[in-house]
């Protein structure tokens, strides 16, 4: 069978009435290859339904409600079919590829286990992977559990072994020429497609637990689910601005800005890595000691609280810092 006329049979598989629907397209355990085919075209799209997964739920949701704004769709939030129809011209994204590991894509390195306590973590030369496996399941934006359900629990994970990888793959890997080139190796590491709008602005909106980006014409673009602050630490409801960017960043811990410290614990600079406190980018808001950023905990977005900042998934984070510049407007509503 042809791939784009396999590819629409598994897009038309999530739309089906349950009585209807054929058995399921994937042997594998817990996947369902119809509804990763969908989250893999909303994340190539830049609405984001989180970890590639193959399983419903509010996330997917959240970001099949912004693809149907978009395109002036009524918001269900289901694969409905004038949703199905406008999905359909980008079926050609499969939602798996098969790859030969590298020695590239496995380098660290690594750390493990990260230590617990401020005062250790910033003792460390970086934040790093804890393993290859956890680096190689964040560079194609899902979780270990997904890859081993792609795969096996036994697939060696050394140079030359094919694995088979929810379909992360950027059309562009062409970063911007000003950018530090660590900053350029991140993207990359991250499947960070290159091909990215300009923000006109930025809306977080508390209650839908959602970042949206609108271009100058007013019109979404961009979604991304985020976590937003907590009952100690609100997210301060407001009119803010872009400042600036800093790329994989070390994190200034200070323990009088946080209501859950230790009272032993004192000031510590934690060294820049992916499991680091923000992540691999922070964008600095003018208000004082809040930005958005990324977290070691992909697949906690949307489902745990925050010390007040706005959290995204690394690769949403880093996706993000392409389409802002000091003085993006960003909005904090309710």
């Amino acid at each position: 069978m042809p791939r784009i006329a396999a590819a629409a049979l598994l897009l038309a598989s999530i739309a089906a009435p349950a009585a209807a629907q054929a058995p399921a397209a994937s042997p594998q355990q817990g996947i369902d290859m119809g509804v990763l085919h969908v989250q893999v075209i909303l994340d190539h799209l830049g609405f984001s339904p989180g970890v590639l997964d193959g399983k419903k739920g509010m996330s997917l949701t959240a970001a099949i409600k912004g693809f149907q704004e978009s395109r002036d769709l009524k918001q269900t939030g289901e694969v409905d079919a004038a949703t199905l129809a406008a999905l359909k011209p980008y079926e050609g994204w499969t939602p798996t590829k098969t790859l030969v590991l590298s020695r590239q894509a496995l380098a660290g390195p690594y750390i493990n286990p990260i230590p617990h306590g401020e005062d250790k973590q910033a003792k460390l030369p970086g934040l790093y992977y804890r393993s290859p496996m956890e680096k190689l399941a964040e560079m194609f934006h899902t979780t270990p559990e997904t890859l081993m359900a792609l795969n096996s629990p036994s697939t060696p994970l050394t140079p030359g072994t094919r694995v088979v990888f929810p379909n992360a793959l950027p059309t562009s890997r062409d970063y911007p020429d000003d950018l530090p080139q660590h900053w350029r190796d991140t993207l990359n590491m991250l499947n960070v497609d290159a091909n990215e709008p300009q923000a006109a602005k930025i809306v977080v909106d508390k209650s839908e637990k959602v970042l949206k980006v609108y271009d100058d014409q007013g019109k979404l673009v961009r979604q991304f689910q985020v976590t937003t602050g907590s009952t100690h630490d609100p997210l301060p409801i407001g009119h803010w601005k872009i400042n600036a960017a800093d790329y994989n960043p070390k994190f200034h811990y200070n323990p009088a800005l946080f209501w859950d410290a230790k009272s032993s614990d004192t000031k510590a600079m934690l060294p820049p890595g992916p499991n680091g406190p923000v992540g691999v980018v922070w964008l600095d808001l003018s208000k004082e000691h809040y930005g958005i950023h990324g977290t070691s905990e992909p697949q906690l977005i949307g489902r745990t609280e925050s010390h007040g900042c706005v959290r995204l998934t690394n690769w949403n984070a880093a996706r993000l810092a392409l389409m802002v510049k000091p003085g993006t407007p960003v909005v904090f509503q309710e």
